[in-house]
């Protein structure tokens, strides 16, 4: 039965809550009493919120729901988002068979025994970022110095990008993923990245080595564009998301001892306890976009053809029905089915690489400095809610 409606639906995104680690509490209560609702974003515009375990999988498994912003009704929640996914042939922005030929090209790069293969080579790339900060002296800020760098210089190895060149990808990265960006600056960041990595192109063609770059490029089935926003999503998405995921991980580790204690205890938890950090922390907070082409039943409700959709995973994977005492950090839970990398043929493609990077920075940060704390008040801490990628923008630490 469908239920009743708002008049006036609530506006996106919802306040956040007392708790950072935790999704916005209206987002809570929609999934327990209305878990596919409608919701107000800022142009004005509708689309629906589905929160739930079951629907959001449901969702992004449903070929009926596109994720080709070049659809009628495609959600997005600002203007600088808008203007990136106009503007941009990422494979993420495409549906199959188009996402599938592009996505191909990659999957090699980013398959499990090839990740576990780089174990000892990001084994001595945490090592040194962590020599050199406890080199600098405390405090330290672990973001700048540990978090980020880390899995920057790992996707620039990867893709044959030159590490010394990581402030300038870095800075316009900011403007792409920062919620305030204004369409033109967007624009120009994208412009500027896309320049940049069509230059280097260039460069491979004329002297290949064993990056992704230069693969994509001796192919030769891509045309510069494609390879251009290719390298693009895998250059900001393959620094972004590990480091705010390590800064965050790192956080809540500290204020809550007891899961530490243990992990210190176990350091064999280290798999199950970044699966269950990537549940609990879900840095992707406003939600995957899609739109339906043609009318679809979820949870109840039926969405229209034309109208969009955003899968809340941050929400879902809260959802008490699938993991009990779900606002609870428990690095002992079986999380696996959790949807922190997304669901689907769209799942993140770089999920394999993320884990071993997360594994490694977390496990050796806290062996290495068994008396790390923060070196500034918890309340003084500044959370990325201005971001699409959550986290915190600065984790000041002593030892």
């Amino acid at each position: 039965m469908t239920t009743a409606h708002p008049i006036a639906p609530p506006n996106f995104p919802a306040p956040r809550g007392a708790c950072p680690f935790a999704p916005p509490p209206a987002y809570e209560q929609a999934r327990r009493e209305q878990p596919v609702s409608r919701v107000t974003l800022w142009d004005g515009s509708q689309c629906w919120l589905v929160t739930r375990h079951a629907d959001v999988r449901s969702v992004l498994r449903d070929q009926r729901f596109s994720a080709d912003a070049r659809h009628p009704g495609f959600p997005f929640v600002t203007d600088g988002r808008r203007a990136l996914a106009n503007e941009s042939t990422s494979f993420i922005r495409l549906d199959d068979p188009e996402h599938a030929r592009l996505r191909r090209m990659l999957t090699a790069d980013f398959m499990i025994k090839k990740t576990e293969a780089l174990r000892p080579r990001i084994q001595r790339i945490v090592d040194d970022f962590l020599d050199r900060m406890v080199a600098h002296g405390a405090p330290a800020d672990l973001v700048s110095e540990f978090a980020l760098p880390i899995p920057s210089l790992v996707i620039c190895l990867l893709l044959g990008v030159d590490y010394g060149d990581h402030r300038y990808f870095q800075e316009r990265s900011r403007v792409l993923l920062h919620n305030h960006s204004t369409a033109d600056e967007v624009r120009q960041a994208r412009e500027e990245l896309t320049e940049y990595l069509g230059r280097l192109a260039e460069a491979k063609r004329r002297e290949p080595d064993d990056g992704i770059i230069s693969r994509l490029v001796a192919r030769g089935e891509l045309t510069d564009e494609e390879v251009a926003a290719t390298c693009l999503l895998l250059l900001v998405a393959g620094h972004e998301t590990t480091a705010n995921m390590t800064s965050l991980s790192t956080l809540a580790l500290l204020r809550d001892p007891a899961q530490l204690a243990r992990l210190r205890a176990e350091p064999a938890l280290i798999k199950p306890a970044v699966e269950e950090m990537l549940r609990f922390l879900s840095i992707v907070h406003s939600g995957l976009p899609r739109v339906a082409t043609e009318d679809v039943q979820v949870g109840g409700e039926t969405i229209r053809a034309g109208e969009g959709v955003l899968c809340m995973i941050s929400v879902a994977n809260r959802d008490e029905e699938v993991f009990e005492g779900a606002d609870r950090l428990d690095i002992g839970r079986e999380s696996r089915r959790h949807v922190a990398f997304g669901f689907g043929v769209h799942q993140c493609l770089g999920q394999p690489l993320a884990r071993v990077e997360l594994q490694i920075a977390v496990e050796t940060l806290f062996r290495r400095l068994p008396r790390l704390r923060l070196a500034i008040p918890y309340e003084d801490i500044r959370f990325r809610t201005e971001m699409a990628i959550y986290g915190v923008h600065e984790l000041p630490v002593t030892w």
